[in-house]
């Protein structure tokens, strides 16, 4: 009666790797599902702010100095 014992000791290590696979692979799509919804959530949200238009402000200025070094270069 040895063989049947050692049989269904594989079986029963080969049913808990099969169980831990199962169980690992239900939670990894569980995990992505809910990174995929918490994603299009923030997107969502990210896109009804309203863009502020302001007035643009020139930060070019022509100064003194500013003329005296085009002026540098011209010679």
């Amino acid at each position: 009666m040895q063989p049947s014992s050692k049989l269904s000791s594989t079986s029963a290590t080969h049913n808990s790797e099969r169980r831990r696979f199962m169980k690992t692979l239900g939670l990894g799509t569980a995990a992505a599902g809910a990174a995929a919804a918490v994603g299009h959530i923030t997107l969502a949200q990210a896109d009804t702010a309203p863009v502020k238009k302001e007035k643009q402000t020139v930060n070019y200025r022509e100064t003194d100095h500013v003329r005296a070094y085009y002026a540098s270069l011209r010679d």
